[in-house]
């Protein structure tokens, strides 16, 4: 598998064409957007040139990868790809009507791939007239520092579309785990009901902001508390995500926390939109409590 489509050039998508053209595979960024697309293409450059200054690459590498990348506009641009990994938004129907697409237009060698962190890949793969050939490959964010990926299997995904897809993982550098297919697979599964939970205990006046992220970092050691977590990953994702939970296995436990529905529904969504737990403003690393939240 050489030539790679990556379809979507929001943070998640530039980060895997990044990734792909790092490791020398021809990548062509689509998405529907010209303006979409070249933000996406400047965010690759920009990424890549930090990697330089830090010294994790080197120049020929940096500029290699730029010439092994080119962008699109138009779904017939798949037709020579090997692999193609969906990369929009995280929204069933957008999902299955890319994929219908995909099915159309890619090789019928190509395997089919879905960037996505909760929905069902036996629903997505029933879109095309290929399901043993559609599979999750859920990166992480940052995609360029993160090493693990999520590899999931559908009721129809055949060994070895599993097998190409660990292999080509390992190629990227990449740490990948085969999981099956369940709502929210793992990482979501497991992270989605503990950010749900901060988010419930702040809600609930258990404690503020600041001291639920403290307790989380200095006592369970993690790098960021759940509630930044939650403003970085968005926190519409994280509702979308928790929807896809609660629907899909119809226990209480994952109904998202009123106050976080009412934050996205503010369009209060995290460091996308300049607020959410905390209060972002470019040029500044320092957290701010959201003035919502302040005692």
């Amino acid at each position: 598998m050489r030539n790679i489509s990556v379809i979507g050039s929001g943070t998640m998508g530039n980060g895997i064409a990044h990734v792909f053209a790092q490791f020398g595979f021809d990548v062509t960024l689509i998405d529907t957007s010209e303006e979409a697309l070249k933000k996406g293409m400047a965010a690759i450059e920009k990424n890549l040139a930090r990697q330089v200054e830090k010294g994790s690459i080197d120049e020929a590498t940096r500029s290699t990868a730029l010439k092994k990348l080119s962008s699109s506009t138009t779904p017939e641009s798949v037709s020579t790809a090997d692999l193609v990994i969906e990369a929009a938004t995280e929204n069933i129907e957008l999902k299955l009507k890319i994929f219908q697409n995909l099915d159309t237009y890619s090789p019928k060698h190509a395997i089919l791939a879905t960037n996505t962190s909760s929905i069902s890949i036996t629903r997505i793969a029933a879109a095309t007239a290929r399901p043993s050939q559609v599979i999750g490959m859920h990166f992480m964010n940052p995609v360029p520092l993160m090493k693990l990926v999520e590899v999931i299997r559908g009721y129809q995904t055949s060994d070895d579309t599993m097998t190409k897809v660990l292999e080509l993982s390992r190629k990227l550098g990449k740490i990948p785990v085969e999981v099956n297919d369940y709502p929210g697979f793992i990482a979501n599964r497991i992270l989605m009901p503990m950010i749900n939970e901060a988010i419930c205990s702040l809600h609930e006046g258990v404690a503020g902001v600041e001291e639920i992220d403290t307790v989380m970092k200095l006592g369970m050691a993690h790098p960021m508390g759940p509630l930044q977590l939650a403003d970085f990953i968005g926190l519409d994702v994280c509702l979308s995500i928790l929807r896809v939970m609660y629907d899909g296995f119809g226990n209480p436990k994952y109904a998202p926390c009123p106050l976080l529905v009412n934050m996205v529904q503010a369009g209060n969504k995290g460091v996308k939109s300049g607020a959410g737990f905390y209060k972002y403003t470019a040029g500044r690393k320092d957290l701010v409590v959201a003035d919502r939240f302040k005692k």
